[in-house]
């Protein structure tokens, strides 16, 4: 029987391509010549690291990280920015984490998605996946395309696909 894969992972070494491309740009910048910034891929705890003086600074680097990873062909949504602020002296230090896998409450949702078109395939949560079989490749490829027009906040992969 045909099946493929949802996924939603990242591609390490673009994003610390995309990662050394925007510290190199920030490190140039005229806004940020004597600044104490750093930025940081942690690829182990699958986060970042920014540091920097204030606020402004702060989102001006959010944005050209956001602008390198679209250049590197990656999905911003893949990224957590979370509130996390904290202060230490005149610094701000912010993590943001890299999403890898599909949780199971947007796995529920994209198996709820799929049950609902009506489709002839049978959708199943697989620990951070979801596969998808059918017993036509066109049924498949009806679900791509249905799963390309949602958004779920994060970015999908297909992969895996076997006739």
């Amino acid at each position: 029987m045909p099946s493929f894969d949802i996924i939603s992972k990242t591609d390490l070494q673009r994003l610390d391509n995309a990662i050394n491309t925007a510290t190199k740009e920030i490190l140039n910048r005229f806004d940020f010549s004597g600044s104490k910034t750093s930025i940081e891929l942690d690829k182990k705890a699958m986060s970042l690291h920014i540091v920097t003086e204030d606020d402004m600074r702060l989102k001006a680097i959010e944005g050209v990280i956001i602008s390198r990873m679209v250049k590197q062909q990656l999905e911003s949504s893949s990224l957590d920015f979370g509130k996390e602020l904290y202060a230490s002296g005149n610094m701000i230090k912010k993590d943001i984490k890299i999403k890898q896998g599909i949780d199971k409450d947007t796995a529920k949702k994209i198996v709820k998605i799929i049950k609902d078109s009506g489709l002839k395939v049978q959708a199943s949560i697989m620990d951070e996946q979801v596969r998808v079989t059918g017993k036509k490749i066109d049924d498949l490829q009806d679900v791509i395309a249905l799963m390309r027009k949602q958004d779920l906040g994060i970015p999908l992969q297909y992969e895996n696909f076997r006739s």
